[in-house]
This record gives C-alpha cells, structure tokens and sequence, in this order.
C-alpha cells in the first residue's frame, strides 16, 4: 500500500497532469524530476515510478536500468549546463521523501570548494529568493529532454 504522506507516489498519482520539471523524462519504471528548492540549475531526481523505499527491493528490471538512467542523465546534464562532472546520491529519510530516489547532481567547474561533495546539499534548499522559478525548472527539464535518448 502507497503511503498517503510519499510526495513520489502522489506525483505519479496525478502522472499525466504533471509539468516539465516533474516530468523531465520516464520509462515504465523511473520517472525523473527536477527537484525544488534549489537555486541550482539541473539538480534531478531518479524515483522509481511504484513505491519503493530501500534499494534492495528494487526489483531486477529496475536495478538493471538505473545504471543507464544514471549515465544518460550525467551526459545530459554536462551538455545542458557545462558541469565537471555528477554527483550521484541515495538517502531517502527526510519526512514524506522515503521513496527511494537518487538524487542526480550537476558539479559546476567553479563550484566552491565547501560545497563540492556532501557540501552541495547546501544548495537544495536555498532562500525562496534564490530557488528557480519553475518556469526555470520547466525550461531545463525541456532542455535535457532534447539530449536524452
């Protein structure tokens, strides 16, 4: 049973209502968001499309792609925003946000040193002020669709 308070599973509830950054890019079992709250450009989130909330239970057909999602996603993100490289992360215990998903995080060249590694986390919830519009998020979301197979 799907957990009322999963904020991915109430996404994929209301699947084809969805915007862009909600919606960047699927298959029949990952879905990949633009996360909000952050003022960086491209930060991603890998969810399965059914309620999973650890790792291993993801089944075989899922694990199998997730490495190809991974991939595709960090090649689409270099193209669109320039990045050096990905950050690839997977926690899933903030409160409402068990369902697994990897976070899929563009490094900037210039990116500070405090905020390379762990430190990035720091940018997922910027100031209101600071946070992309999500006409932003919706304009990148349709840019990495232009460079994902």
């Amino acid at each position: 049973m799907t957990p009322p308070d999963c904020y991915a599973c109430r996404m994929e509830a209301v699947f084809d209502e969805l915007p862009p950054r909600e919606r960047v890019a699927c298959d029949d079992l990952w879905r990949v968001a633009h996360t909000f709250t952050t003022a960086l450009p491209g930060w991603l989130v890998l969810l399965p499309r059914r309620h999973v909330t650890a790792v291993h239970d993801l089944t075989d057909a899922e694990a199998a792609a997730l490495g190809g999602w991974q991939v595709g996603l960090s090649r689409a993100l270099r193209e669109v925003t320039g990045c050096a490289k990905t950050y690839v992360v997977q926690f899933a215990e903030a409160e409402g946000f068990a369902h697994v998903h990897f976070h899929v995080v563009p490094r900037m060249p210039d990116l500070a040193p405090e905020l390379r590694g762990p430190g990035v986390f720091s940018l997922l919830h910027a100031p209101d002020a600071e946070q992309l519009t999500p006409e932003r998020a919706d304009a990148v979301a349709l840019a990495l669709r232009a460079h994902l197979p």
